[in-house]
Order: structure tokens, then sequence, then C-alpha cells
């Protein structure tokens, strides 16, 4: 289990100095997020903090446009939904934006450390592959959710990154849970083992290893893996949060061993597209 609960209140606390921070201009560059500016990001934040607190505080779900029976439909409702969140913040000035998320921001952080770790979240986290998921899980979602999106405002402005292990190491804890759904068609032997090496820390390495029922995700090494897939930190969430451009993914990583392996890994995504 990764208890990201803490990080919510310090996170919020960097994003809101960044965005009293930013000049007219910075509110309007445009970021990794697609078509998405700066102050478009900021507006999912806030519209992200609103619907969390509305489905676990309130038991208010935003209604769909039919059923959810598929990971396709799943990635219709989010992505309709934080369209039209987004078009919707169009009418908030940034000063305004910066008001309502120092008001929403510590009430997530609230409810997120008031949940129990170990009991069922009310929705799975689907993009690791879970039709169910536990509490720590689906808060670990959020927290790389909160995460990534500041980066990508950091990144549009020119502002340092939190790469620090403090942020980092929990955020890819989490994220590599991406990997078990990455894997789940690839053939291969039991006992075949992929290594991911970030920043070279030995805290920052798992290993996906094939076994009779599956591929399996753990933390560390495998003593001599099948393939080794080595890259920075900037890179790694990057990779899994689908801002690295395919053009520059071979420049960034290293791949050693059968190379095909590597594959499922670097198309990994943290993220429901």
């Amino acid at each position: 289990m990764i208890d990201t609960a803490p990080l919510f209140a310090p996170l919020h606390e960097q994003l809101l100095e960044l965005l009293r921070s930013l000049t007219p201009d910075d509110w309007l560059r445009p970021t990794v997020a697609g078509t998405w500016r700066v102050r478009d990001v900021a507006a999912h934040l806030l519209d992200g903090d609103l619907r969390k607190v509305a489905a676990y505080r309130d038991h208010h779900l935003a209604p769909g446009d039919g059923p959810v029976s598929s990971p396709a439909d799943a990635a219709r409702l989010v992505n309709g939904l934080n369209a039209s969140g987004v078009h919707y913040a169009q009418r908030l000035s940034p000063r305004l934006l910066i008001d309502l998320l120092a008001v929403t921001g510590p009430w997530v952080s609230d409810l997120v450390t008031q949940l129990p770790p170990q009991a069922p979240a009310r929705f799975p986290v689907s993009w690791a592959g879970e039709s169910t998921s536990a509490n720590w899980m689906d808060t670990g979602r959020e927290y790389t959710e909160r995460w990534h999106h500041q980066m990508q405002i950091r990144d549009a402005v020119g502002h340092p990154l939190l790469l620090s292990p403090h942020w980092l190491h929990p955020l890819l804890g989490i994220s590599v849970h991406a990997l078990r759904a990455a894997y789940a068609d690839v053939t291969a032997t039991a006992g075949t083992t992929v290594v991911l090496a970030v920043d070279a820390d030995p805290a920052s390495t798992w290993t996906v290893r094939r076994a009779a029922s599956g591929w399996a995700i753990s933390a560390g090494a495998a003593p001599a893996p099948t393939t080794t897939v080595t890259m920075t930190g900037d890179t790694a969430w990057r990779l899994f949060y689908n801002a690295l451009p395919a053009a520059e993914l071979a420049a960034r990583v290293e791949v050693t061993g059968q190379a095909a392996l590597a594959a499922p890994l670097l198309s990994a995504r943290s993220v429901i597209l």
C-alpha cells in the first residue's frame, strides 16, 4: 500500500504558490495536455476537486450519456466530463480560479485523509486493469492526477518540476500499476522479467514478472532480468502521463535485453485516454 493522502495538502500549497506567480501571458501558454492552455489545466484541477467532493462527500454523481460497461465507455464518460468542466470555466477569471482552488483543495485533502485505506473505493482505477480498487489506490490515482497536471503547468511556464523522491517515488509507485494491464496480453514463459529503472535509484525500480497466473508487479529489480528499461524521472512521468512525443522516446530511454518486451512498458499510460 502507498499512502499518498498526506501529500495532498503540501502539493496543493505548491499549486497555489505557482498559480499566484503567473503573469497574464502565462495563463494562456500552451501545455503538453493537448489543446489545453495553462488556464484550462487549472480549470480541470478545480473541476476534479468539485467532482471528487460531490461524489465522495455528498454521494452525487454527474449524469453520464449512457451505460459504462467497457474501457471505451469509461473513456467517453471521463473525457466528456473533463471537456464540459473546462468549457464552463471559460467564464471564470484566473483570480477566481485561484480563489476557488484555495477552497476546494483543503476539502479534498481532508476527504482523502479520512477514507479507510483498505476499504473499497467508489470507483476502480481502470487504467490499472482493476474492476474494483481499494481507497488507497483510488487516492493514489487522484494524487497522480493533481501532480501531473501541476507539472504540465510548470512545464509550460518554465517553473521547476517537482521531481524530488518525496514527490516522484509515490507517483511512480502508483503509476507502474498500469504495467499489469499493459502486459496482460503479452505471451512469455514463466519467469520472464522486465525491469523499469528510474534515475538509477533502487527505490525507483520495479519488476514486471511473468508468473503462471499472469503478470505481476513488484518493487526492486529482478536479479537477472530478461529486459531492462532505464530512464530519468522526468522521462518516466512524461511517458506514463502522455506528455512525451514519440520522436523523443528513443533518445530518452535505454533498453537492454529483449527489446520487444519493452514495447508494452513504453506504451503504458497511467491515465484514461
